[in-house]
């Protein structure tokens, strides 16, 4: 975790979940917004139990039973942050519409932003990235489960073919136009 980002009123903290399957650079570039913007960051693979982490390094997908309570303690981190009025970004796949769902409780003070690539860029990247827990093997199963964020969500959906430092000013870009608009 870094920063603090916190504002005058806890009305004003908003949280930005960085979505999108293994390998689409989430933790880099939330990690960019967040240091852009002075905000909190934390990635929410650091919520997972150490049961998920055997498991999914073992190329076994995680199942619904599997993600109830890592979703739960990250929905309670972003509720924590907004109740104390700092602003945060979280990295956290939310690849089901259910997912999210239970993250943001339909609040707008929490922002999808959604890393969209093929499957071929991220398979690419994947074969290179060493050291994490998550198996190269499990991308076709991420591709499976996701389910794009629809209009109705107000995600920011970025591509992911620009170096993180580019899709991370686009982001940021992104939440000042709209913070513009809503004055």
């Amino acid at each position: 975790m870094t920063g603090h980002g916190t504002g005058p009123a806890a009305s004003d903290a908003r949280v930005l979940i960085v979505m999108g399957v293994s390998g689409s650079g989430k933790s880099t570039v939330a990690a960019l917004i967040a240091e852009r913007l002075g905000w909190t960051f934390i990635d929410g693979d650091s919520f997972h139990s150490p049961e998920n982490v055997a498991k999914m390094h073992a190329g076994h997908a995680l199942d619904d039973t599997d993600r109830a309570p890592w979703l739960a303690r990250i929905g309670a981190w972003i509720q924590a942050r907004l109740e104390a009025g700092e602003s945060a970004v979280v990295v956290c796949s939310a690849l089901r519409r259910a997912y999210r769902d239970s993250l943001t409780h339909g609040s707008r003070r929490v922002r999808l932003v959604y890393l969209e690539g093929d499957r071929a860029l991220i398979a690419g990247r994947l074969a290179e990235r060493h050291g994490h827990f998550m198996s190269p093997l499990l991308l076709e199963s991420q591709f499976a489960t996701l389910e794009a964020p629809g209009p109705d969500e107000h995600p920011i959906t970025v591509g992911i073919a620009d170096p993180p430092a580019v899709i991370a000013e686009r982001v940021v870009a992104c939440l000042e136009a709209d913070s513009g608009a809503n004055r």
